[in-house]
């Protein structure tokens, strides 16, 4: 038997797409409105203002961890990190989704305290601040809006702004009918549903970040798919030891046993393999171990 490993990336880049200014400038105009929105929310006495500013001062602090993982996934490997820091970039993910799930519990205790004790609130800048809020977002969200297929960190930011600017249009909404009604009650109310958005836009951030930090197939790749490609490749008549994982959020490996009877060291066709599984599947680094399967003790 023997191993094969082709990383021979000739004519192709695999390192993820760098958005160090996006991450900037939407670091930047989200503090902004944050502390807008936490100034003129204790002005207002406005528990919905003051909860979307939590929850905006949470995707800043998001936005700076997922900016600093992509940083340093870019740092090389060393001998000690043979992968480098790739990883650190689905720690970020899962970092994200707890700050938003705190952000959550912390929102709904305050509404059900506001419940009870309902305060008068400023709806002309709830409305003012709100709508600045919607335009904030969404222009942030615009910046992530072409890689949030690609990396699990940007399709977290994209999701976060995008819920931020629907918050955000919420808040102007109450901030109109309370201005109407008199219903204090509305804004312990929307600030549920804020919470309610929140969970709802972590939820699969969450459980896709989990997953890949105990190396489940990320959610993208077909492994029955991958099973069956490799099973037909030429002289190949079993497949077993498969395992793929992720080894950031955006670079996938692979390392398989592969019984080839006839077959002795054949390095076009580890070569075949390791670009076929590029292309179909965008498995980037990929490790065969060849077996003639004979012999009384095979693998």
């Amino acid at each position: 038997m023997h191993g094969g490993h082709d990383h021979s990336h000739a004519g192709h880049s695999h390192g993820p797409v760098r958005y160090d200014r996006a991450f900037a400038i939407g670091i930047a105009l989200n503090l902004v409105f944050v502390a807008a929105e936490f100034v003129f929310g204790f002005l207002s006495q406005s528990l919905a203002l003051i909860a979307d500013a939590g929850h905006n001062l949470s995707d800043v602090a998001g936005l700076v961890i997922a900016w600093f993982a992509a940083w340093l996934a870019r740092k090389p490997a060393t001998a000690l990190r043979t992968y480098g820091y790739r990883r650190a970039s689905i720690l970020a993910a899962l970092a994200n989704a707890a700050l938003l799930i705190a952000a959550v519990a912390w929102i709904l205790v305050e509404a059900v305290q506001r419940f009870f004790d309902p305060q008068p609130i400023a709806s002309t800048t709830v409305i003012a601040v709100a709508a600045l809020g919607v335009v904030i977002n969404a222009a942030t969200a615009l910046l992530f809006f072409r890689g949030r297929h690609d990396d699990i960190n940007i399709q977290g930011a994209y999701l976060h702004m995008a819920a931020d600017a629907a918050v955000s249009l919420g808040v102007v909404a109450a901030g109109v009918l309370i201005l109407y009604t008199s219903w204090l009650w509305l804004d312990p109310a929307i600030s549920v549903a804020i919470a309610l958005v929140i969970l709802w836009s972590t939820w699969s951030l969450a459980r896709d970040s989990i997953n890949l930090s105990l190396d489940m197939v990320p959610p993208r790749i077909d492994r029955v798919e991958v099973e069956n490609y490799l099973a037909a490749l030429p002289g190949v008549s079993n497949v077993h030891h498969l395992h793929i994982w992720a080894m950031s959020t955006t670079e996938v490996a692979l390392t398989v046993h592969l019984v080839r009877p006839q077959a002795g060291l054949d390095d076009a066709f580890l070569k075949d393999a390791r670009e076929g599984l590029e292309h179909r599947f965008g498995i980037v680094h990929a490790t065969f171990q060849i077996e003639a399967g004979r012999g009384a003790r095979p693998c």
